[in-house]
């Protein structure tokens, strides 16, 4: 029985069924036609074409098992569902700084980050200092640069992306 410990949201797993789907029937298939259009071309030790497609078709090949054990391992959680005064997978948790600086963090799994929006993985540092604290709550969070306080301002349920 695969264990399904990758927590993921519904469109973090849309993300990645799509992925592997657009690399098993578009692009993979695409380098398969080029891999054989080159072999037929004779002396296969020096033909780019060749040697590329062979390189990208191994590329692709690892890519699609990676997320077929990603997809696998889901366990989907919708934040939309939730409902919790704790911060959980899903949350989306607003943090004042020791400096007064709000930021605000999305709970997510480790194949759906994208700092720049706010997309922190369940595991991250950030994310377990967060973990099963309430509004109110001081955190310390412990990072590569060092030690940092923060109080929970706000936790919504809500859909994320």
């Amino acid at each position: 029985m695969i264990k399904k410990d990758n927590y993921i949201t519904p469109k973090g797993y849309e993300i990645l069924t799509t992925e592997h789907d657009e690399l098993l029937l578009k692009e993979r298939p695409e380098i398969l036609k080029v891999i054989q259009w080159a072999a037929g071309n004779g002396d296969r030790s020096e033909n780019a074409d060749y040697l590329y497609g062979k390189k990208r078709l191994r590329e692709i090949d690892r890519r699609m098992r990676y997320l077929k054990k990603q997809i696998d391992r889901a366990l989907i959680i919708d934040p939309k569902l939730q409902s919790s005064d704790q911060v959980k997978f899903g949350a989306t948790v607003t943090i004042i700084d020791e400096n007064d600086i709000k930021k605000t963090y999305s709970i997510v799994g480790t194949d759906e980050i994208d700092l720049p929006k706010g997309l922190i993985s369940f595991k991250s540092p950030i994310a377990r200092a967060l973990m099963d604290k309430e509004v109110g709550d001081d955190v310390l969070i412990l990072t590569p640069k060092g030690a940092k306080k923060a109080e929970i301002h706000a936790i919504i349920y809500q859909e994320i992306y």
